[in-house]
This record gives C-alpha cells, structure tokens and sequence, in this order.
C-alpha cells in the first residue's frame, strides 16, 4: 500500500466510524431511513462493502440494514431506486456480492415486491406512451424512474422477467412523438429541470444528463448490451440516442461538451442557450455524459465512437477551469463521484489517458476529509458517498458490492 491508498484507506475508515451506529430520527422523518440516497440504507451499503473488504464489521453492516427496514418499506408505486423496495433490495443483494446467503428469505420477499411494481409502472408508462402524453422525470430516470430500477434488476436479477419489459419501454422511449404538430424526442418532458412548470420551459424540455436525462437510459441500455440482454428494437435504440448526443455535442478549445438540457426554442434552432461546460460532474457534466457513451460505444463495438467519448473525458479532466467549478465532495456533482465515475471509465478505456488524471482525482479526493463536510451523511450528497470513492481509491479491485452500479458507471 503507497502512501496515498493508505491515506485514503485512512480517511475512508474515520467516516465509517463516525457513522458506526444509526441515529433515531424523528417520526415524521422515517422515510429517510428507507432512502438510499440520504439515509440509512445509503450507509448500510458502505459498511457492506466494507464487510465484504474484511474492512469492517458485518455486525455494523447489519445494524444499517436493519435500521433500513425499521419502520416498513414503501412498494407503492412511487417506489424507486432511491426509496422503499428498489433500495433496500439493492442492498441486501449487495450485502450478499460474495455468494453468501445473508438475508436469503427476506430478500426474496422485497425481490417479489420490485418485480411486481415494475411490471406496474411499465404499464402505466405504455399506457402514458399510447394516449400520446409527454413524460415526466418520474417515470424513466435513473433516480427516481424506470430506469433505477432496470439498473437494480440488472445487477442483482437479470433473469428477472421485468427487466426485459422495462428494457423494451426504453427501447419504445426512444422513438418521437408528435406533440402540437411538433416533433419531439420520446424522454421530452413536460416540465422543468426541477419537476415544475416554469416560464423559461413553456414546452417542457430534453435533459441530457444521466441522473434525470437521456443518459441515464442510454448507459442502462449499453450495460445490458453488454451483458448479452436484447430485446427488439436494442441496437437501433441505442444508435438513436448516440446520434441525438452527435448533434449536441459543443466544439471548445478545453474539449467537447454536452449542454445540461434544452427548452424547445433551443431544439428548433438547435442551439443550446449554454455557453460552455458547467461543473465536471457525474449527474449532469461531461463525466457522466462522456461514461454513457463510452459504454454505448463498447455495446456496438464502435470504437471511433469510443475513443470520442475518452477523448471528451480526458479533456474534462485536463482543464483547470472546469475543475475549478467542482466545490463539494459529493457523489452528485462533487469529487466523489467525478473520481468514481473516472476511475471506471479509465478501467475500460482504449489509451491510458483517463488514467493518468486518477491519481491526481484520487488526492483531491483525499483533500476533501480535511474540509467542512456538512451534516449530510447521505450516498448521494454526503459523507457516505465520500467515503465509498475513498474506499475505491485505496483499492486496485473494483468493489466487491458493485454498489456504484447505482450511479449506472458500472
């Protein structure tokens, strides 16, 4: 172990014994315990994977799980990845990534739930599709859509009849529909970048990101690809987006880059209302984006295409300016995540130029423990996503719980 795994290792194992015992919330916040992204199903997958690293213990590990399902869990039909069934059976089949049986009949009981409200809402998204209707977040990201629950399933299921409907939905989401005598992609939603009708989106709009956007059911896609899962209509779905993001893509002298999202103005005269790349981030910037289509490329086996994305990424990574904007350590759209969705995308890459940022990523990363972290002990936002990226950075192995499959880099 080098001086920075080490360092890392360190710092990774601190916030792991801050968080060593769940604290009692108040009763009108027990959905977060239930939450992967800001409760204690978030920090039970860290001690899981530090159980699985022979880094900590499974008796705390199973304290998190526990306090996970405490108060019940969700199965209604706004379940998703981050909250009720979908979460917690993300990590109790993490909790069991080595083979062994730990939670065997519970988990098989929340395996019957997640099935049974994917099946739901598939059909409620067709339905939706069929009355000619726009979509909202809701119904296909990766937070809280169909999606999240595709990338559960297909981690930890993927003979699970409902990941070849849901995978045959975002084939279908992929084709346009004609709304006012206007042509618009499939993922166009009705509203705002935050969920609400707002004046500067009249007519919706098409986000790209792979957190809310098309990126999110694009690397979904790709993954399955890879994995020798089709359904009708697979390649062509995934040429379809590649081609959509050919187009938006940005010429600048630091890289190429994709805007975060455009309203209908900007689609008819395509023309982002963007001026250049925002913050390097895996929900909305370049990294993520870029990790999309580099998992598409493999999928298709184009690999000029490939090289396209890497190239994007490795730029992103070589400029200071865009560097400069990432001001937080979190998973989302911090160190966290830009450091975890590199080091997956250098694994993959066609030339090393990912991989000689890693290093340098790996000790920003290690910079932030000695910052003000905040309250947050969220996956997404806090200090447990840190200290899983952490964990990754003080290892040579992809972790063994595969828990970034969440974030769909994996």
């Amino acid at each position: 172990m080098n001086a920075l795994t080490g360092t890392a290792s360190a710092a990774a194992q601190e916030i792991a014994r801050q968080l060593m015992t769940p604290e009692p919330l108040p009763t009108e916040s027990g959905w977060r315990m239930q939450s992967l992204s800001k409760g204690a199903a978030g920090v039970a997958l860290l001690h899981i994977e530090r159980a699985l690293a022979g880094a900590g213990s499974w008796r705390t590990a199973h304290t998190w799980v526990t306090a996970t399902a405490g108060d019940g869990v969700s199965a209604a039909d706004d379940a998703n990845l981050l909250f009720g069934a979908p979460a917690l059976a993300f990590v109790l089949h993490a909790a069991e990534a080595d083979g062994t049986t730990r939670y065997g009949p519970a988990r098989s009981r929340v395996d019957a739930h997640v099935t049974a409200l994917a099946h739901r809402r598939v059909d409620l998204a067709h339905a939706r599709i069929d009355r000619g209707e726009l979509p909202t977040f809701s119904e296909y990201d990766l937070l809280h859509g169909l999606t999240g629950i595709a990338a559960h399933l297909l981690q930890h299921t993927p003979g699970n009849d409902a990941l070849g409907r849901v995978l045959t939905y975002l084939v279908r989401l992929t084709q346009p529909l004609q709304i006012d005598d206007e042509t618009l992609p499939g993922w166009w939603v009705f509203h705002d970048p935050q969920g609400k009708q707002a004046n500067a989106f009249p007519g919706g709009h098409g986000n790209f990101g792979i957190a809310h956007g098309i990126a999110g059911p694009l690397a979904l896609l790709a993954q399955a690809r890879l994995r020798g899962i089709v359904v009708e209509g697979h390649d062509e779905a995934l040429r379809t987006v590649s081609k959509w993001l050919d187009t938006w893509r940005q010429p600048a002298d630091s890289g190429p880059w994709w805007p975060q999202w455009i309203n209908r103005d900007q689609l008819r005269t395509c023309r982002p209302g963007q001026l250049g790349p925002m913050r390097p981030s895996w929900c909305y910037g370049t990294p993520g984006l870029a990790r999309a289509q580099q998992l598409a490329a493999m999928a298709t086996m184009d690999t000029a295409r490939q090289q396209t994305a890497e190239h994007a990424l490795a730029c992103c990574l070589s400029d200071p300016v865009q560097l400069s904007r990432v001001t937080d350590a979190s998973l989302c759209h911090g160190w966290a995540g830009l450091f975890q969705t590199a080091w997956r995308s250098a694994r993959d890459a066609c030339s090393p130029e990912i991989g000689m940022h890693v290093p340098a990523l790996a000790n920003r990363l290690v910079q932030q423990c000695g910052a003000r972290r905040g309250e947050d002990m969220g996956l997404l936002e806090g200090t447990t996503g840190l200290a899983l990226a952490l964990h990754t950075a003080a290892h040579t192995t992809p972790p063994i719980s595969g828990w970034d499959s969440c974030l769909l880099i994996n």
